[in-house]
């Protein structure tokens, strides 16, 4: 007996995506199924997709994040329901789409006694049943080996600097708020024709949330600085930075981020700040009262939907990017 075989794609989303992954089904033309996810009385989690996908090619997007019907552990815990689900029905391949990773902080021992939980949560996904793992501006790159699998570490770059270009700033300088963000820095310099600066920082031990910024390694001086970083939680960082860089004589300051966790007392900081604009994107759903005038929300619907069809088409997804989303 011979077969020829199709290959059927398969999109469902947590509800914690459901707005951007509307706009990711309208980007490949897919329908995006319905996996009519709801909660029992104790709060238990379930679901049950409304038709076949034996044999299919699925992609299951949730961002790990704080919404307004749950925590993150929620949105965690529906995801791997949704994967096991389809697992259990008989799925051909399921890719994890997590525009935010969640815990993707936890991604080593700075102490005794720590557990490493960005690990933890891949071997949950893997033991669900998932094939595959894309994310977009992981924490830090080594978490792309947590997961036993293939993962595709998407970056929102591209959507952030044909923002930064409409500008139309010539002296502009890209800002690593903390040594660890140099190399994305330097990249977003290099794409932007700009110059690079750095800001030394230093946690304050024992404290979490709690950051001093030290000095600045670059000239700043009557230029408009770029801070770029992966996620804004409580905004103590940045704002820091900022702040630190309007000393060294900043013309403004701008803050381009990827995740807009804005957990806390980040609004009203961001809101009480020299920074002039906070451009972020929309990986994770943004709630009413954390919206203000300086905001601007940029999609990565359109990255993400080019990511799964090179997925489905077995394609190269770095060359979406031109090899800057390796980190």
């Amino acid at each position: 007996m011979e077969q020829i075989s199709k290959k059927k794609m398969a999109l469902f989303a947590g509800r914690n995506s459901l707005v951007l992954a509307r706009a990711v089904s309208d980007g490949l033309g897919v329908e995006l199924g319905e996996a009519n996810t709801a909660e029992f009385a104790n709060g238990e989690i379930h679901c049950r997709f409304s038709e076949s996908i034996r044999g299919s090619d699925v992609f299951i997007i949730n961002t790990h994040s704080q919404w307004e019907d749950g925590s993150i552990n929620d949105s965690i815990i529906e995801h791997l329901v949704m994967v096991d689900a389809a697992t259990r029905a008989s799925a051909k391949r399921i890719t994890v789409v997590a525009p935010f990773y969640g815990y993707g902080r936890q991604d080593r021992k700075s102490a005794g006694r720590e557990p490493i939980t960005a690990k933890l949560v891949a071997n949950m996904f893997k033991a669900a049943g998932a094939d595959r793992l894309v994310s977009v501006d992981l924490h830090s790159g080594q978490i792309q080996g947590f997961f036993d699998g293939p993962v595709d570490h998407l970056t929102a770059m591209p959507v952030l600097v044909d923002y930064l270009r409409s500008l139309g700033t010539d002296d502009l300088v890209v800002v690593s708020p903390d040594a660890g963000r140099v190399k994305v820095a330097e990249r977003y310099a290099n794409q932007l024709g700009a110059s690079l600066a750095i800001v030394h920082k230093r946690r304050v031990a024992g404290m979490k949330n709690t950051v001093e910024a030290k000095d600045v390694v670059g000239d700043v001086d009557g230029k408009v600085c770029v801070l770029i970083d992966d996620m804004i939680d409580t905004g103590g960082t940045i704002v820091a930075a900022a702040e630190q860089l309007a000393e060294k004589g900043a013309r403004s300051v701008i803050a381009a981020t990827t995740h807009p966790v804005l957990s806390g007392p980040a609004v009203d900081r961001l809101k009480n700040s020299v920074i002039e604009k906070v451009i972020v994107t929309d990986t994770l759903p943004i709630a009413p009262e954390k919206q203000f005038d300086k905001l601007v929300v940029l999609s990565v619907s359109g990255i993400i939907a080019r990511a799964i069809e090179a997925v489905f088409m077995d394609t190269t997804v770095s060359e979406i990017f031109g090899g800057n989303n390796q980190s």
